[in-house]
């Protein structure tokens, strides 16, 4: 798969997630049927803050609800604001009641 269409795939899965609900990089791998490559969905998060718009990259989260790619925001608050202006709760860089708020692309999207 080239990375192009990789990081496009992604991010038409990103822009599925509800406001006020998270989802994590490697649930956004797994559903694309590429498990081991949370890491690449984290390069195509950081690609997409710098050139594609209508992204909500804040919305991408690691497995534990820590916020992993506010430094790619710009101003080190930039991601707890837009996840606090959406209603959830962060404490010391994580989302707390993360299960809750937690949306599984498997679950929630049809292949």
């Amino acid at each position: 798969m080239q990375p192009s269409t990789f990081y496009q795939d992604v991010y038409d899965v990103v822009k599925l997630i509800p406001h006020g609900r998270v989802t994590s990089y490697g649930a956004i791998a797994a559903y694309l049927g590429t498990k081991g490559s949370s890491r690449l969905v984290g390069y195509a998060m950081n690609n997409s803050i710098k050139t594609a718009s209508g992204i909500p990259a804040h919305r991408v989260v690691n497995r534990n609800g820590l916020l992993t790619g506010k430094f790619h925001f710009g101003p080190s608050d930039e991601m707890k604001n837009k996840l606090e202006n959406e209603g959830l709760q962060i404490v010391d860089n994580q989302i707390q009641n993360f299960k809750t708020v937690f949306w599984n692309p498997a679950n929630e999207l049809a292949l």
